[in-house]
């Protein structure tokens, strides 16, 4: 299967850095307000209008894994036969978990392929607490282990399915990457801004946060069947594979329920609800700590105030070993 869709020399990406956009999240210790985070947020309204923005949601931005989503349905348009655990790791930021490294294997040898096709650069379990465990165990950085592997081996399965050179998966002008460019655009109803490389070494599209959060909209909305559904629906039926046991993607979408939700490296978060209500935000500098009480905020805006959501906002700052502050959402 191959796509006429071309990809465009990468574009400088350029905002006007003299108007700060505002803080989403301020950090707060003892009492004082010692920093801040900036960063722009857009919201829907169940059909799809813009509701809230803040900063400035109609710059690209890179949506770093937020795009896993797309890349995912590129993946059934080509022909490739996921569902259940499977299609949602192929949409994972995984968390390294045991669980999570046993089915990217077993994905790679349904085709044939092992870890060494693999061309993830070689890391640690993205979760702290598997990274312990995995390092106390004797073993050291590998590419099963980077988060994007369910993805790869997802991507070298797809070529595999249809006679595509694997060694060159990753190159902006393979046939699977053209069909993934040709998904984003159309599940953001925009352009691509600009093609870069992703952490994982994959080609990584820009697009506006309003983009991104059609884009998750319109994977709630499609019809039953359409590859963008069952993608949505993989990652709705099963959120530990898509980040892990410890992570707010998955209480998210387990306790709220047709949710889904995904977050990207830099800070980048993206939400829809199964009615068609859905953000996107981005943190400016990237700071990780913020995305909690951003989204928290965000899903109040969205009239989302179940427990989970308190359970995602919290965000202690310490002191001598004790909670003496937090970050806390500014809007």
């Amino acid at each position: 299967m191959t796509s006429s869709v071309t990809l465009a020399a990468p574009a400088a990406i350029s905002s006007d850095h003299s108007v700060a956009h505002p803080v989403l999240a301020e950090v707060v210790r003892s009492g004082f307000v010692e920093g801040g985070h900036r960063g722009s947020l857009v919201v829907l309204a169940a059909d799809g209008s813009v509701e809230q923005t803040l900063g400035d949601p109609a710059a690209p931005v890179f949506p770093r894994s937020c795009n896993k989503p797309m890349q995912a349905a590129a993946l059934l348009r080509a022909g490739l036969d996921l569902s259940g655990e499977r299609l949602a790791l192929a949409a994972a930021s995984h968390s390294g978990e045991g669980f999570h490294l046993d089915l990217v294997r077993t994905m790679l040898a349904e085709h044939g392929l092992t870890p060494d096709d693999l061309q993830t650069p070689p890391d640690l379990p993205l979760d702290p607490v598997e990274a312990e465990s995995y390092l106390a165990a004797g073993r050291g950085r590998d590419r099963v282990a980077m988060n994007c592997s369910g993805k790869h081996a997802a991507m070298l399965a797809a070529c595999a399915v249809n006679g595509w050179d694997r060694a060159s998966y990753l190159d902006p002008a393979h046939p699977l990457q053209q069909l993934v460019l040709q998904v984003v655009e159309e599940a953001a109803g925009e352009p691509v801004a600009s093609v870069g490389t992703d952490g994982c070494g994959a080609p990584l599209m820009a697009v506006s946060l309003v983009g991104l959060a059609r884009a998750f909209r319109s994977f709630v909305l499609a019809e039953p069947g359409t590859a963008e559904r069952r993608v949505g629906d993989a990652m709705r039926a099963h959120p530990e594979y898509v980040a892990g046991t410890r992570r707010p993607d998955t209480w998210l979408m387990r306790e709220v329920p047709g949710t889904l939700s995904k977050m990207g490296a830099e800070a980048v978060q993206a939400v829809a609800l199964a009615d068609g209500r859905a953000l996107a935000f981005k943190i400016d500098d990237g700071a990780t700590r913020a995305l909690g009480p951003v989204l928290a905020r965000s899903l109040r805006l969205l009239g989302i105030d179940a427990p989970v959501v308190s359970r995602i906002g919290h965000a202690p700052l310490l002191g001598g070993g004790g909670e003496v502050g937090a970050i806390r959402a500014a809007f």
